[in-house]
């Protein structure tokens, strides 16, 4: 089965436990030899790409991508400087098989750094469309450079349509004044934060010069000569400023990110309100662990010494965040956890969002799995209500945690985890430090072999929980941490290049029919434990007997104390 959007709906997702069954290779775009035909045939001239050479003086840039192969970070090479309006390319999702072939469409779904995106077709593609459209649009760079800087933050590139011939392409501007209208001011957060919070300084959005897009939300970028990261969201603007608040309320730790430097603030053209767009961080240019881990590996330069201090500050920070502010972190992952200068661990990433099931704790996903299927507008009515009124039942208020309005919520906007108790909460934030402390003595890049969501540069060879290079004494650890693990979709199907097949199944058996009721059969198993999960939290919680710590795992600081144990023991530091 080719990977595409849909698939994420009848395999990836737990809403594949209520999607119909497809007539067999409805979701694969690969063709019967015996049916094709000169009209389809890529011998046919008229169904190959006249050219994917860059235009002679390239004028963009593409820096990543995001939205399952659909949301492009494009950044025009012709301006100095480049503000960071944030004007990304995004194609239909639904292309025909043999446009998906030609474009490396079903690569591109997971492949998103800028190097190995670089190679592809639909990046070339873009990048000739873009030319093609700046020259036939406008007069010149300076009428470019002039229409850049005036529409809203987020405004869009819309490829109304895609086809082989970049001149049938229509390139649509898409304004996002819905955004600008929904950013606030500093008065207006002062308002609602208390007037005795302290905002970092303040930077107009049009000195910020834009370097490179490193994620869809974060840019790196250069303010005065210096490099810094900015952070912004071009949707759910909700969690900046949730995440702006808690940064700048934190108290100071060394594997913390510190308090940003900045505010950016931008003149938003309705009203003329001076909101604020985004902030700046401290850069930190070694990068993250989900990079730096591998390379270490493969040049046997991944030593127990840096493992065990790596452990130590991550599980040390994890503490400090827990005993000094209460507030919960469900985002540790490697792609969170970068490296300082002096090689010591930083966190970053608080908007609070969650991570996907492969990271997260069992309990978290019981809630998450329910959410997934109750907001799912493509399953029949009478299912959503199913899982909505359990919802309910958690979350009374769920409903306006899930819209665009910021409210300054106490405990952020991640239903899953609100619901929890603090116990329950560090249960599960010790469930993801055991993830990534397999990972950091595993030395790999994440916890599955082929992620079906992004691909690496360097692939994972183990998947959780096998041990290769863990000290036997620390796998005991990572056990205890990890109590309550349940086999993941990735057990069943996988990503192989950019198809999904079944695991240890063969040629004959590898069709989308029988993918997708493997997921279908997977998911409805999931969703009823998680059904089951939840229904005996709430009739013990309601009888005074519920366990918060219902799989019985160390505490943060227990797990703090065991690697200082196992580092004196094992370490040769």
């Amino acid at each position: 089965m080719d990977l595409t959007p849909k698939a994420i709906q009848e395999v990836v997702h737990p809403t594949a436990a209520f999607s119909p069954d497809q007539e067999d290779g409805a979701l694969d775009s690969g063709h019967d030899l015996a049916q094709i035909t000169w009209a389809s045939s890529l011998l046919n001239p008229c169904n190959r790409i006249d050219s994917l050479d860059y235009p002679k003086d390239v004028c963009w840039r593409i820096d990543g991508c995001a939205g399952l192969g659909t949301q492009y970070y494009a950044i025009p090479l012709f301006l100095s400087p480049v503000p960071p309006i944030r004007m990304d390319v995004f194609i239909p999702e639904n292309q025909p098989p043999l446009l998906r072939q030609q474009l490396d469409l079903n690569l591109a779904f997971h492949t998103k750094d800028s190097e190995r995106l670089s190679r592809l077709a639909i990046t070339r593609h873009i990048i000739r469309t873009l030319q093609l459209w700046v020259r036939t649009e406008f007069d010149d760079t300076e009428s470019f450079a002039d229409f850049y800087r005036k529409v809203p933050f987020g405004t869009r590139l819309v490829f109304e349509n895609l086809s082989l011939n970049i001149h049938q392409i229509h390139v649509r501007v898409g304004p996002n004044h819905y955004l600008e209208r929904q950013l606030l001011s500093v008065p207006q957060l002062a308002d609602i934060w208390g007037y005795e919070f302290t905002f970092p300084e303040e930077v107009d959005f049009f000195d910020v010069d834009v370097v490179k897009v490193l994620h869809d939300s974060v840019c790196l970028a250069r303010i005065k000569g210096q490099l810094y990261i900015f952070k912004a969201l071009t949707s759910g603007f909700k969690y900046l400023y949730h995440e702006l608040k808690i940064l700048s309320t934190i108290p100071p730790h060394t594997n913390v990110i510190p308090r940003p430097v900045h505010i950016v603030k931008k003149t938003c053209q309705f009203g003329a309100k001076k909101a604020i767009a985004g902030f700046t961080t401290v850069y930190q240019p070694k990068g993250s662990l989900r990079d730096i881990l591998p390379q270490l590996r493969i040049h046997d330069q991944l030593h127990s010494a840096k493992q065990f201090k790596w452990s130590m500050q991550l599980t040390t920070a994890l503490e400090h965040l827990r005993s000094t502010t209460g507030t919960y972190y469900p985002d540790l992952r490697l792609d969170n956890v970068v490296l300082s200068a002096n090689d010591d661990i930083i966190m970053v990433d608080f908007e609070q969002r969650g991570v996907w099931c492969e990271f997260a704790a069992p309990e978290v996903n019981s809630v998450e799995y329910v959410r997934l299927v109750a907001v799912e507008e493509r399953i029949s009515e009478d299912v959503r209500d199913k899982y909505h009124d359990i919802l309910v039942d958690l979350v009374p208020n769920y409903a306006r945690l899930e819209d665009d309005q910021y409210r300054n919520p106490k405990d952020g906007y991640n239903l899953s985890w609100v619901c929890l108790s603090p116990v329950e909460q560090e249960a599960a934030e010790v469930y993801m430090l055991g993830r990534v402390l397999w990972c950091i003595f595993e030395g790999v890049s994440g916890p599955q072999k082929a992620a079906i969501w992004q691909s690496y540069r360097l692939e994972s060879d183990l998947e959780f929980p096998e041990y290769q290079r863990t000290p036997p004494e620390l796998r005991d650890l990572i056990d205890r941490c990890t109590r309550g693990r349940r086999e993941t979709l990735s057990r069943i199907v996988q990503r192989q290049g950019s198809k999904l097949v079944l695991r240890n199944r063969p040629a004959r058996e590898q069709t989308s029919d029988n993918v997708q009721a493997a997921a279908r059969e997977f998911w409805e198993t999931e969703l009823q434990v998680a059904e089951d999960f939840i229904a005996l939290r709430t009739e013990q919680k309601a009888a005074g007997v519920w366990k918060d710590n219902f799989y019985d795992r160390p505490t943060i600081r227990e797990v703090l104390a065991e690697l200082g144990r196992l580092r004196e023991k094992l370490c040769v530091c």
